[in-house]
């Protein structure tokens, strides 16, 4: 006797919500995936047996996970814990595990492997295996093996203050100013491939040798029109005040004198020293702008760097420095050709708003 087809399944919309991410989440696995299917589709009306042919399991099998989902929610599609071998190891283990890994490890043996942690246990009388210590981090989620980068912030409201001002800039821009970003890319390697590269082709990615040759390294200042994102790149010899107030001098001699020129840039000793800021201080046309210290991707020539590296000198192949140099002067002038301002956008709250109000008047001259 054939059974009457099931109603669809009811199904709250944060329910769908929950039941849409199982489907979605890599790590939810592919037995609950499938469950979740199993529910989404009876919550449409499908019929039962449709629906086990379209996800290749038996018809108990869908009626096994409505009946389930319809009982305990979405909290019935996951299998509940199963009867085992009872744990040998108590919470002090554990808790001794976790400790060791969150402590600093002994010298010469950074960071904490599971094999350390065991040994280092070992030696206090707790006997642990390698893979239990494993099994216990992981449960932790204690991870000694990786790390992050992390810097520390001493005055958070400066930060705020001069990255505010920064920002502010780039929104809007004041009358009768030429907006520039300047900085400077260091110890640009001229390399070449010993082997020619093998161009990409159907069904086989571009090919490059692994071995090069080294011809030196280039350096260049650049200066990128903030309203445009044209930008002015030379070469220089060395990262140094003499060198960089003689750009200076360049952009300006090269700008309509009739325009204020502000200039926004990193702390670097070039950009700060004594010759610099004199020479600042006796043209007083100029303005300037630091980003906070530690945060030049404030820079927006830092986005033409990112886009040179990228497109040109990662995979370029350069005979000389020469070649190099060349390069990237062609490379600037195409840019040129298509140049179009970079589409910045700020939200601020309520506190970095208060800080762009109170910023110190050095941060919003001009503005």
């Amino acid at each position: 006797m054939a059974h009457p087809p099931a109603p669809p399944l009811p199904l709250s919309r944060k329910q769908d919500r929950k039941v849409r991410r199982l489907v979605a989440a890599a790590g939810a696995g592919q037995a609950v995936a499938r469950r979740a299917r199993i529910v989404l589709l009876a919550a449409a009306g499908r019929p039962t047996t449709a629906i086990a042919a379209e996800l290749g399991c038996s018809v108990p099998t869908v009626r096994t996970w409505r009946e389930r989902f319809r009982r305990r929610g979405v909290a019935g599609l996951f299998d509940r814990p199963r009867s085992g071998r009872p744990e040998q190891h108590g919470p002090s283990a554990r808790l001794a595990v976790v400790a060791t890994a969150a402590s600093v490890p002994p010298e010469g043996a950074t960071p904490w492997t599971r094999a350390t942690i065991a040994a280092h246990l070992a030696e206090r009388g707790l006997v642990l295996s390698p893979s239990t210590v494993g099994r216990v981090l992981a449960e932790a989620k204690v991870r000694p093996h990786r790390g992050r980068g992390w810097l520390n912030r001493a005055d958070d409201d400066a930060f705020w203050a001069q990255a505010g001002a920064v920002c502010h800039l780039y929104l809007d821009i004041p009358p009768g100013t030429l907006l520039v970003s300047v900085d400077e890319k260091t110890g640009i390697q001229a390399k070449s491939r010993r082997y020619p590269t093998r161009r990409t082709r159907p069904g086989q990615a571009e090919r490059r040798e692994f071995e090069y040759r080294r011809h030196g390294t280039v350096s260049i200042v650049a200066a990128m029109d903030v309203a445009t994102g044209q930008v002015l790149a030379e070469r220089i010899g060395r990262n140094d005040s003499a060198t960089f107030i003689a750009f200076l001098r360049l952009l300006h001699r090269l700008t309509d004198p009739a325009l204020r020129l502000h200039l926004i840039m990193d702390n670097s000793s070039s950009h700060t020293s004594r010759a610099t800021r004199a020479w600042l201080a006796a043209h007083p046309r100029i303005t300037i702008t630091h980003t906070p210290k530690h945060a030049s991707w404030l820079n927006m020539v830092e986005q033409w760097f990112g886009i040179l590296t990228r497109r040109l000198l990662r995979r370029g192949d350069f005979t000389s420095r020469k070649d190099l140099e060349a390069q990237i002067t062609a490379f600037t002038i195409r840019h040129n050709r298509t140049a179009r301002p970079y589409q910045w956008r700020y939200d601020a709250d309520a506190d970095h708003a208060r800080y762009l109000q109170t910023a110190p008047a050095e941060y919003t001259k001009a503005a």
